[in-house]
Formats: C-alpha cells, sequence, structure tokens
C-alpha cells in the first residue's frame, strides 16, 4: 500500500463559499497541466464521488457551496498579476467542472495571493488597500479586487456584514471587467426575453444571459412560485428538482453551451437556474425579517442541482447585469426602466446589492463591469493528505 501523498494547501472562505486553495507549483507534478490526473487528485481530495453525499472521506463539505478547488499561478500576462482557475467538485459523481468561476472565492484569490507570495511586495502598502488584478482562466476574464491592508499584511477581521455569513469581517470590494461571455455576446439567441420550451414543464419566458456566469432567468409565478422560498421547500421536492434540471439542460442547448440533453447533464456546473418575482416580504433562513421596501425584487437560483442558501457570486453579476438592461426578466421583475445602475435582491439568506452598467454598441448589449463586495478570510493553512499513487 502506498502513503498518502501531502500537498501545502489553504482552507478559506469567499464570499458564502469555501474551497481548498492551492499554488500550482505546490501541486505533484502530474496534477499541474489539465487532465484526468489533476481530476482525480480533487475528487479524492474532497471525497468524491460519494454515493452518500456526504463527503466524510475529505475536505468537501457536501454542497455546491464547500466542493470547490482553487489554483493559483504567477500571470505570465503584465496585465495580471496571478492566474486563477476555479473546480466545481460533483458530490455525487466522477467529475470536475472546469466550465465557470466561482465569483464568492473571487473574493478569496486576493488575499491568498498576497499570503502565498505571489504579489509583489513592493505593491503592498503599511496600510490602505491593494488592487489585485486577477485573470480568470475559466472564462477568459479580467476581475480587480481590492484588498485591505493593515501593517503590511491581509486584514481579514472587520464590521462589513454578509447575509449568508454568520459573523462580520473586513470588506473586499470585486470588480467583473466586461463579464459578458465570448466577445459581448451577452445573449447568446439574440433576445432579452425568449420562449424556452421544456418537456413535460411547457413553455416559460426566459431571459437567457452569459454574463458573470450562463444562466437563464425564469418568472417565478410561471412555475408555481412566489419567490419567498428557502432551501426546504425546493431541495426536499425531487420532482421540483428534476423540472429545474429540465430547465437548465434545454437551456444549456438553446444557448449553445451543449450540442445534446447527454452533454448538457454532464456539465453541471453551467448554465444556473434562477427565478425572480416583485419585492415581497419573507423570513430569512436566519429567522430575520426582510421587508419588500428593502429590496428591488427576488431571486431564487440553483447551483449543482440544489437551490443555493444564499447567492452565487457569478449569479450576482448575471443578475445585475440582467436588471440594468431594460426589457428582461429581471429589469421587469426590478420594476422595469433603463439606466439602472444597481439593484437590491432578496436571496434566501437575506439580501445583496449588486452593480452594473451596461451600454448598447453597434446593436449589442454590453457590460463595462460589474462590482460586489464580499469578504474571505483563511480558516485552515498546513497541508492536505490524499490517499493517491505520487
Amino acid at each position: 500500500m502506498s502513503p498518502q501523498i501531502e500537498i501545502p494547501a489553504t482552507y478559506m472562505r469567499g464570499g458564502t463559499s469555501k474551497g481548498v486553495f492551492f499554488t500550482l507549483d505546490d501541486l505533484p507534478e502530474a496534477a499541474r497541466a489539465p487532465g484526468p490526473a489533476r481530476d482525480q487528485l480533487l475528487l479524492r481530495l474532497m471525497g468524491s464521488p460519494d454515493p452518500y453525499e456526504k463527503q466524510i472521506d475529505g475536505m468537501g463539505g457536501a454542497t455546491s457551496s464547500t466542493s470547490k478547488a482553487v489554483i493559483l499561478s504567477k500571470s505570465a500576462s503584465p496585465e495580471h498579476d496571478v492566474d486563477y482557475l476555479f473546480g466545481q467538485v460533483a458530490i455525487d459523481r466522477p467529475f470536475v467542472d472546469w466550465s465557470g468561476n466561482c465569483g464568492n472565492l473571487s473574493a478569496a484569490v486576493g488575499p491568498f495571493a498576497i499570503r502565498a507570495g505571489l504579489i509583489d511586495p513592493a505593491r503592498i502598502p503599511e496600510n490602505g488597500a491593494v488592487e489585485v488584478r486577477i485573470w480568470q482562466a475559466n472564462i477568459e476574464k479580467t476581475i480587480i479586487a481590492r484588498v485591505p491592508i493593515s501593517a503590511g499584511r491581509v486584514q481579514e477581521t472587520g464590521d462589513f456584514e454578509l447575509d449568508g455569513v454568520t459573523f462580520p469581517a473586513a470588506e473586499i470590494p470585486v470588480a467583473f471587467v466586461d463579464p459578458a461571455d465570448g466577445e459581448g455576446a451577452i445573449f447568446p439567441t439574440g433576445n432579452r426575453v425568449d420562449s424556452l420550451e421544456v418537456p413535460g414543464v411547457g413553455t416559460l419566458e426566459a431571459t437567457m444571459i452569459n454574463a458573470g456566469i450562463p444562466t437563464v432567468f425564469i418568472n417565478a409565478k410561471d412555475i408555481g412560485y412566489t419567490g419567498t422560498e428557502l432551501q426546504a421547500a425546493i431541495n426536499a421536492d425531487a420532482e421540483a428538482l428534476a423540472r429545474f434540471e429540465a430547465i437548465r439542460v434545454h437551456a444549456s442547448i438553446r444557448m449553445g453551451l451543449a450540442e445534446n440533453i447527454e452533454s448538457a447533464s454532464a456539465r453541471q456546473h453551467t448554465p444556473k437556474v434562477a427565478f425572480v418575482a416583485p419585492p415581497a416580504g419573507y423570513t430569512a433562513s436566519s429567522g430575520r425579517p426582510v421587508e419588500a421596501q428593502q429590496i428591488d425584487l427576488l431571486v431564487r437560483a440553483l447551483s449543482m442541482g440544489k437551490l443555493h442558501h444564499a447567492m452565487m457570486g457569478t449569479a450576482a453579476v448575471a443578475i445585475a447585469s440582467a436588471a440594468a438592461i431594460e426589457g428582461t426578466l429581471v429589469n421587469l421583475a426590478a420594476g422595469g426602466g433603463a439606466e439602472r445602475e444597481s439593484v437590491t435582491f432578496g436571496h434566501p439568506s437575506g439580501t445583496l446589492q449588486v452593480g452594473a452598467r451596461a451600454s448598447l454598441v453597434e446593436g449589442r448589449w454590453q457590460i463595462d463591469r460589474a462590482v460586489m463586495s464580499r469578504s474571505a478570510r483563511v480558516l485552515m493553512e498546513g497541508r492536505v493528505f490524499v490517499p493517491l499513487e505520487p
């Protein structure tokens, strides 16, 4: 029997997610390049595939928010400091999805890069903030994180509160530059609203957008919901989850992300499915009341087949982008109108404000950048042990 391999790693929270962070050079040589060796390492590291869906024998937390891995390296580009690669590790299947980004963990990339010595020390002030220029390798986009610095080190504690995270921390503004997928192809069908035919579900109005992460938005009322639902109302309903998966799969094909049902089903990380509704009061999962007048609209989103406990950061970028463009379902749920540069939406854990600026250039919509605030901190640093052949 071979001994376990040991790999330097850092366990971090970023926004409402947690993940295991590595520098590329610390990975076993075979896992430094994309392919089966890297995927198998991360699967075993997280404790997947697990038919019990608990990931007991690994670092994963048995939810889409906590079964994540990040690989960082110094960037070869003079316009960027680090290259950031994100892997969404499936829980019950032997699959690592590299097709999208994690917006929440994007907030932890800057602090980790500084801690790992990937940022020039001359750029780090004694007190203040440093802009970390991140190349998001999965989607080939630029992210700029403004990381607070205190006494020459990353400031992690503070009074910034983020719904979905119990304790306050230091605020990290994160800007997603030109977040649309491809060359400004925000709407892959060319339309702000489409009729999406889903066998067994019906024909639904849908806004399909590529910004932050490919996302399909539908109206809550069209599928029998109010938009105030919490996780238990969806995740305990197998039939509801099957309907959402059918919507996701058919939207994937319509958006050009997959050629057929089989390939769309395998690509579980993208697109995301979200449903929207006008403002209404509800009680968040923490027990805190959310009043209708506090928010512009309601949004609930699914990640890896389950309703998310808060909101994925990349989906928040999609929400901000769609809200900024008149006539999308998100924009209409928020009351409609043009020139909306920020929106506050209600999600299962509370509320979140995000901003985006949209412009119509030569008949095509584009998003210059989308901005939101998150927080991050190191939870544990050391070595992870993985029972694999070296």
